[in-house]
């Protein structure tokens, strides 16, 4: 009772710092205010989006993310508490922090630029952190041998004993990561390490993530990526022959051309949302283009991956990270980078196929329920009422 109190009380003095810290709202009432009454105080900071977007307000402000910043040093000191919704408030706000970090390192403004070691003393903690859970370990996974009989089981004692003179075989094992290096500063040769490894962070507690974090990061992966070129639109246009011998079906009877029309309305709804971002972001972030490295390229494509395949996810984030992946695999193919032109392709045809799964799965719905209501009901015999003389 005394822990769970205490975690209490140190979240309500969190957040009432956090509502000091931030300018007063033209509301009469602080949107933090109530939330620090509640019974779990952090969750309802994680999941207030009236807190959100005044604490991205704050963080998007010209003069944020020096060392002098308050804000930066309430957000570094809240993720080293021990308590864990007071954690992933800081990494619901990471998606904003990289961006503004990374949009003002690459594209400064023109006159003097303000100092960003309290982002940078962000970045850093959540990045020795992770650097401390992996103890100097890599990120590998398993890659199952082809040779076997089965990809799930090992070969029986009679098999090996059978081929007694060949070498039993290594498992085979892939690297994701590389032992990470214990880092005092943020170096502009590790700085895409850094960043990516905090992105990491995020990655791995994002089903806790709300709504509008994962939205606000599909977007910035839109811009990082670079403005729109017919590239991104590559997998959505139809072969001329597309229905030649398939007017009325094909082999299994389903409607190709409903198929094809409602392709041809993701590709609209993608496009129309690529249209909004752009009118929706900032001046100076149309052309915020950056550097994607395969060390920040990776989590990036992590955390898209969740965001367009994600069964809780809203359509929002699904059309948002669909429009990312296809602007970062345009990306990729102008650069020429093998492994993101593969992963990014991959997630457009994962996009693609899970989308005409629900389509299908939709109207399959829709036709039993046509057919149950068109179908005649059995005819019910006239009541016989007796009535007594």
């Amino acid at each position: 009772m005394h822990s769970w109190w205490e975690s209490i009380s140190k979240a309500r003095s969190r957040i009432h710092l956090l509502s000091s810290l931030l300018p007063s709202s033209p509301d009469d009432e602080d949107p933090l205010s109530s939330l620090a009454d509640t019974d779990r105080p952090a969750r309802s900071l994680l999941l207030s989006a009236a807190a959100y977007s005044s604490v991205s307000a704050a963080i998007s402000s010209p003069s944020s993310g020096s060392g002098e910043d308050p804000l930066c040093h309430w957000i570094y000191d809240t993720y080293l508490s021990s308590d864990p919704d007071l954690r992933l408030v800081v990494l619901s706000y990471l998606p904003l922090i990289s961006s503004v970090y990374l949009r003002r390192i690459h594209h400064p403004a023109s006159d003097t630029p303000v100092s960003l070691s309290g982002f940078e003393a962000v970045l850093l903690a959540l990045y020795s952190s992770e650097t401390k859970a992996r103890n100097g370990k890599p990120v590998t996974i398993s890659i199952p041998d082809l040779s076997q009989p089965s990809l799930y089981h090992s070969p029986r004692n009679s098999v090996k004993s059978s081929n007694s003179n060949s070498k039993p075989s290594k498992p085979l094992v892939g690297v994701l990561s590389p032992p990470l290096e214990p880092q005092i500063a943020v170096k502009s040769t590790k700085r895409a390490c850094i960043v990516g490894v905090a992105l990491d962070c995020y990655y791995k507690q994002i089903s806790q993530m709300p709504r509008w974090s994962k939205l606000d990061f599909c977007k910035f992966a839109t811009v990082w990526a670079g403005e729109e070129c017919p590239c991104t639109s590559e997998f959505d246009q139809k072969p001329e022959n597309f229905f030649e011998g398939h007017e009325n079906g094909d082999e299994f009877g389903n409607d190709i051309r409903v198929e094809a029309d409602e392709i041809e309305n993701v590709a609209e709804r993608v496009n129309d949302l690529a249209i909004e971002n752009y009118n929706s972001v900032e001046v100076g972030d149309k052309d915020a283009r950056i550097p994607l490295p395969w060390e920040l390229l990776q989590p990036v494509l992590r955390i898209l991956g969740h965001c367009l395949l994600g069964p809780l996810n809203v359509d929002e984030v699904k059309d948002a990270a669909s429009m990312a992946v296809r602007r970062l695999y345009a990306r990729a193919s102008h650069d020429l980078v093998p492994q993101a032109i593969l992963a990014t392709r991959s997630l457009i045809q994962l996009d693609k196929r899970a989308r005409e799964a629900a389509k299908a799965a939709s109207t399959a719905v829709a036709y039993a329920s046509g057919s149950n209501a068109n179908t005649p009901s059995k005819a019910k015999k006239p009541e016989i009422l007796l009535v007594s003389k």
